[in-house]
């Protein structure tokens, strides 16, 4: 009996019901390769957590097979775990000028420069173990965004990146819409296609269209302009120093994202900067409020950010009244709140703050409904799997596939892990990896989990009561006073009462148990001491915070 063929076997390893940690990886035989490689941003149940990162153990444990990792554009949720990606596996990375740009500086900060980054443009195409690969230019609120199509044994996959159809774009450069239509004319074997914007209707408008609105608002403004927004969409930027320069404003970056971006921008030519057109912070002091425009980050409320430092007067410029302060981004879910204390803020200072409720100033870079369907009208492909979203936005955007003449049995709405087998005749989920996440705190990669993370909210909402218990180190016999050490559970100058009678029974109880449970080795009485404490003060309080007894043992 003959073995039968390999099937390809697409596994999506992050981006699916969620935003961000975007990787897929696409394996036939021996051969392997993965597109994108990012995080995603830790929610505010995850305190003191800097970024959350792809569980790459399947990669580990393949990869002998790993031929390249394949990026479709610089954002964070697509190259951001990179750096600790590349720190297990010795592999190619595949981009564009510009998303190889931000990469590289990206290893320089993690001190990882010898890495192979290999640049390509939109149209190249290469070829790896059994796959070649087409990189398409595509639409995206970054510059070098491009989708890939992939020709496998078994036919054609096309993975669309984050895109919208913008015939209108700053760059002049619109989708290749010709190269879509033509693999859709010879026939696609599977589509994966960003489902970000699948809830809305109709199409999302071009990023030039924001040119109209910022005239607008530059001509009105009378004081110092500021203007927050993401530090990787240069088009934006370029945007908003155009309308600067019109109106006779010298434009200041801050916020360390934003310089170093705009520096990267400038010299490879995605920025054009007329002379003189640039000043630093220390300059500002030369020219009139009316001559001023400051581009900041901070457009997300992040705490250490440019525009939060002006804010709240911690910043070397501090806004005011008279300041037209104009943030050109909307709200990524999740961080509704921080925006919104920014802008109260801003207000609370005096200043014209100008924002997505209020005036056009943002404009989306994933495509909407009309555009998806446009996708599928140009592509027509057998297989369809919704990716780069929440459960919502890949339900949604299953459907539409279905409505536009997709087989119901052939869309396929993925966990991160599962495995989508294809043959020459069918396509089937067949099993699961190791996939999910690793949070990075610090230096440390994988060691906070979800018991850690249970500790830190409970300490932040509860917080921590300890009993130091002095403890004859010959005899384990009880030898003064417990002292209570309180932090976040009660202020202790306001509660010398409750602390008198924490020590009693702290003292009572330690008597008590040390008979039941004498040492040297601790353990047991330290669990009965916490319960009995534990009991006492949800008695007292109705609180329940963390206890932490600690023996000492002395000398005497």
């Amino acid at each position: 009996m003959s073995k039968s063929a390999p099937k390809l076997r697409i596994i999506p390893l992050g981006g699916l019901g969620e935003i961000g940690k975007n990787m897929t990886v696409i394996e036939y035989g021996q051969d392997m390769i993965v597109i994108d490689c990012g995080l995603a941003f830790p929610d505010e149940e995850m305190l003191g957590i800097d970024m959350v990162i792809p569980d790459i153990s399947y990669l580990e444990a393949n990869k002998d097979k790993l031929l390249g990792f394949i990026i479709t554009h610089g954002h964070e949720d697509h190259i951001g775990s990179l750096p600790y990606t590349l720190d297990k596996l010795d592999a190619p990375v595949y981009a564009t000028r510009f998303t190889l740009a931000l990469i590289q500086h990206k290893l320089e900060e993690h001190g990882m420069e010898n890495k192979c980054l290999c640049c390509i443009d939109a149209g190249d195409i290469i070829e790896l173990g059994c796959f070649t690969i087409e990189f398409i230019k595509v639409n995206h609120s970054i510059a070098g965004a491009v989708a890939v199509a992939i020709t496998t044994p078994v036919g054609v996959v096309i993975h669309t990146g984050d895109f919208k159809v913008d015939y209108t774009p700053v760059d002049h450069e619109p989708i290749d819409i010709n190269r879509f239509a033509a693999y859709g004319a010879n026939g696609v074997l599977a589509l994966l296609m960003d489902s970000t914007n699948a809830e809305l209707e109709g199409v999302t408008p071009s990023e030039s269209e924001l040119g109209k609105t910022f005239e607008k608002v530059f001509s009105e403004a009378k004081g110092r302009m500021i203007v927050a927004s993401f530090a990787s969409n240069v088009y934006r930027i370029q945007q908003v120093i155009d309308a600067a320069v019109r109106h006779n404003r010298v434009v200041c970056f801050q916020g360390r994202s934003m310089v170093n971006i705009a520096r990267i921008a400038y010299e490879l030519g995605y920025l054009e900067l007329p002379e003189n057109s640039v000043v630093d912070i220390d300059q500002l002091k030369n020219y009139e409020d009316d001559h001023i425009c400051v581009m900041t980050t901070g457009s997300q409320g992040e705490s250490m950010s440019g525009l939060f430092r002006m804010a709240n007067a911690n910043h070397k410029l501090i806004v005011g009244s008279g300041d037209t302060v104009m943030i050109s981004a909307s709200a990524i879910p999740g961080n509704e709140r921080s925006v919104g204390r920014v802008i109260n803020q801003l207000f609370k200072r005096g200043a014209n703050v100008i924002y997505d409720r209020l005036a056009d100033v943002h404009v989306s870079g994933h495509a909407r409904r009309e555009e998806l369907k446009l996708m599928f009208r140009l592509l027509k492909p057998k297989y369809f799997i919704p990716v780069h979203g929440e459960n919502r936005h890949l339900y949604r955007h299953a459907r539409l596939a279905e409505e536009m003449g997709v087989a119901p049995q052939n869309v396929f709405i993925m966990d991160n892990g599962n495995v989508l087998e294809i043959g020459p005749k069918e396509a089937k989920l067949n099993g699961t990896v190791t996939a999910g996440s690793l949070l990075v705190d610090g230096l440390g990669v994988g060691d906070v989990g979800t018991t850690v993370l249970k500790e830190r909210r409970h300490l932040s909402q509860e917080g921590m009561f300890s009993i130091i218990i002095p403890v004859q180190k010959s005899t384990g016999v009880l030898i003064g006073l417990p002292e209570i050490i309180t932090r976040g559970f009660i202020y202790v100058k306001d509660s010398e009462e409750l602390i008198g009678e924490a020590k009693q029974f702290a003292l009572e109880s330690s008597q008590t148990l040390l008979e039941k449970f004498p040492g040297p080795d601790w353990t047991q009485f330290i669990a009965a001491m916490k319960t009995a404490m534990k009991s006492f003060l949800l008695n007292k309080t109705k609180r329940t915070p963390i206890i932490v007894p600690i023996v000492v043992d002395i000398e005497c």
